[in-house]
């Protein structure tokens, strides 16, 4: 059974550095067998959170949200790839995470940060370690780190340069990381309902 992962992308800025890292994750995941759906929160389009999805009557939920909740439901499991701003997280992939709760529940997450300089987003990756843990999700221990990502990543998200060889050499862990939470936490589900 091939593992269904929804890979959320969130930066709205018309120069979108961070899609090279997205783009490079999907294509990675692919290979290894996993169903893969990417997510851009820009493309979703979601209002800044007024109601989550869970506030609104059954079936009242703007269509974009309706979907999105189905897919949430649907996944193995979660990677979130988050550029660093000021220290802190991409807004537009927090305000589409928070539109969510129970759905993202009982599923592991794995984070993927990335910056333009030396330091990767690794500060962005920190904090949304504890967000998603908050959020009902397993974080899983690995990361990737990209940066600076121009150098990482051409514009078709391939690897290039000593950068692009120690994110090559990165990747495998990590997506092995995700795959075998992925694995415990679907078997887990099947075994005994969760808690709550």
């Amino acid at each position: 059974m091939a593992d269904k992962i929804l890979v959320f992308y969130g930066s709205y800025r018309s120069d979108r550095m961070g899609i090279r890292l997205a783009d490079f994750i999907v294509a990675g995941l692919k290979a290894r067998g996993a169903e893969v759906d990417f997510i851009d929160a820009k493309a979703v389009g979601l209002p800044m959170l007024d109601r989550m999805y869970k506030e609104y009557p059954q079936g009242e939920a703007p269509a974009a949200m309706e979907a999105l909740a189905g897919k949430i439901r649907g996944a193995d499991a979660f990677v979130f790839v988050t550029g660093e701003y000021n220290w802190g997280v991409q807004p537009g992939l927090k305000n589409l995470t928070d539109h969510f709760l129970e759905e993202w529940f009982w599923r592991p997450a794995a984070i993927a940060s990335y910056s333009a300089g030396r330091f990767s987003g690794v500060r962005a990756g920190t904090a949304w370690h504890s967000t998603l843990s908050e959020m009902g999700m397993v974080v899983i221990s690995s990361a990737l780190a990209v940066g600076p990502i121009a150098q990482t990543l051409d514009a078709q998200g391939e690897p290039t340069g000593d950068a692009g060889a120690s994110l090559q050499r990165a990747f495998p862990r990590w997506a092995d990381d995700l795959a075998w939470w992925t694995n415990a936490a679907r078997v887990q589900r099947a075994a005994q309902k969760p808690p709550y």
